[in-house]
């Protein structure tokens, strides 16, 4: 297809292209942007399109398609995020919510740090460091039996200064 075959058959369409690219963007600047694009596509695909029976519809779907392939690599690369960064995407409630839990965690470390030794070393390599009893039993040299009872004392007590 000629260039003046390509005007003849595309340029009339660009006015539709340009309403339906408005519709569906609400930007006259996304909008342009589309049916240059669509225009452009065109272009390059124009020997493919010597027998169109109506030019009008194909400019316009294929704006529509363009428009959609977009939509969806936008939609694509917001999601694409690791699950790390989303959560670290935070709205204002989430602000309140990490600002109470951090508040909370200062003052159960507070309280930890009120406790016995024993039961504050036991709790701390528990439920801070996450140790498992065996390894907790090497590290204090107490039993199982032992380190559970002290852990249980802990978390009671723990709850106690909280209420």
């Amino acid at each position: 297809m000629e260039a003046s075959e390509f005007k003849r058959l595309f340029l009339p369409c660009s006015n539709k292209m340009y309403l339906v690219a408005w519709r569906l963007t609400h930007n006259r600047q996304e909008a342009e942007d589309l049916v240059q694009e669509t225009m452009l596509k065109l272009w390059t695909q124009r020997d493919k399109l010597n027998e169109l029976k109506n030019s009008e519809a194909f400019s316009v779907r294929t704006l529509h398609n363009i428009f959609i392939d977009q939509h969806r690599k936008k939609h694509l690369a917001e999601t694409d995020s690791p699950p790390e960064e989303m959560s670290l995407k935070a709205t204002e409630c989430d602000a309140a919510e990490m600002m109470q839990h951090k508040e909370t965690g200062i003052l159960v470390t507070k309280l930890i740090a009120k406790l016995p030794k024993q039961q504050r070393d036991i709790i701390t390599l528990k439920d801070i460091d996450d140790f498992s009893y065996e390894e907790i039993a090497q590290q204090t040299g107490l039993s199982m039996i032992n380190i559970r009872v002290h852990l249980s004392r802990a978390r009671k007590q723990i709850r106690l200064w909280i209420r």
